[in-house]
């Protein structure tokens, strides 16, 4: 298989798992106790010919396969249905909000490469030393501390007592740092172990030895060859951190006031607002699909031995 094919083939595998995430979040949606129907009217006053003509004129009455069928055609068409509370389009909703989730995981995302690789590569290197111990502590500190936990701590600690940096909202660089690090912690945890092992099964190899033979000096033999070939297997585990973090702003958003569509998706549960959950949740999806696609791809460009296979 060339490599063209191999991409196209991944292109079509990506687009086939939208399909499936978007069949599974609409199951779980309609599945979901509760109508969705007494949500819209006041209790008090509904009858059940009103709550009858609106699950009508909604197209609730309808079976599960022509409801699916429909959204699924609004969505390829850009229509993410209307919210329940304001009759908004979900859709423009979203749009508005994801740039603040995007500034949030990307900035989460540098920060767990940056202190996951850099302290991985340190923990492999001085192994049973004491940077290897602190890389270590970190590492189980990112894994074992939940992010709301480990947020309001980041408040009590550099907004409360220090008075540094700003504890809510999302207006300007500042906004990002503390709920950057309370989510890039999490990430930097799994990456410090996974770096580490990768690194030190990489320098027990015999080609390692060979370019030790050859002369060359410890520092081109562990950053250019060395740690090249133990990123591998933690491009996957960074791949599906983007993932970890999409989910993980659902909880920051709301600990740090932050208008995200983590904080809408949150809002949306408490009002069972059923529409914009839906359209949350699926184009989170659809995202993070597309991240791991291109995760995929990238393992051509860092490693020739994949272009070689094909």
């Amino acid at each position: 298989m060339t490599l063209v094919n191999k991409v196209l083939l991944k292109i079509w595998t990506a687009f086939v798992s939208i399909i499936g995430s978007s069949i599974l979040v609409f199951s779980i949606i309609y599945l979901l106790p509760g109508d969705p129907v007494l949500s819209m009217i006041d209790p008090s006053v509904a009858t059940p010919e009103m709550v009858a003509n609106l699950r009508k004129e909604l197209g609730l009455d309808q079976p599960f396969y022509i409801q699916f069928s429909e959204y699924f055609m609004n969505v390829l068409q850009g229509d993410f249905g209307q919210s329940v509370v304001n009759s908004e389009p979900v859709l423009p909703k979203i749009v508005e909000h994801f740039p603040a989730t995007l500034a949030l995981t990307i900035t989460s995302a540098v920060l767990s490469v940056v202190i996951g690789v850099t302290f991985g590569v340190l923990s492999a290197i001085y192994r049973n030393k004491w940077v290897d111990i602190i890389a270590r502590i970190i590492g189980l500190f990112g894994i074992s501390m939940p992010t709301f936990w480990s947020g309001i701590l980041l408040i009590l600690i550099f907004s409360v007592y220090l008075n540094w940096l700003p504890s809510i909202g999302s207006d300007g660089w500042k906004t990002l740092v503390l709920p950057s690090l309370s989510l890039g912690f999490v990430g930097a945890g799994f990456i410090i172990r996974m770096v580490r092992n990768s690194m030190l099964d990489v320098i027990n190899e015999q080609f390692i030895v060979t370019l030790r033979a050859k002369g060359l000096s410890e520092r081109v033999v562990m950053y250019r060859h060395a740690l090249r070939n133990a990123l591998i297997p933690a491009i996957t585990i960074i791949g599906l951190n983007i993932g970890e973090l999409l989910a993980g702003t659902v909880v920051i958003e709301t600990v740090f006031s932050r208008q995200g569509i983590g904080r809408i998706v949150a809002d949306a549960i408490m009002a069972k607002d059923l529409p914009v959950i839906q359209g949350v949740v699926f184009f989170s999806a659809i995202v993070y699909v597309v991240i791991n696609l291109l995760v995929d791809l990238s393992y051509s460009f860092i490693d020739p031995r994949v272009r070689r296979a094909h």
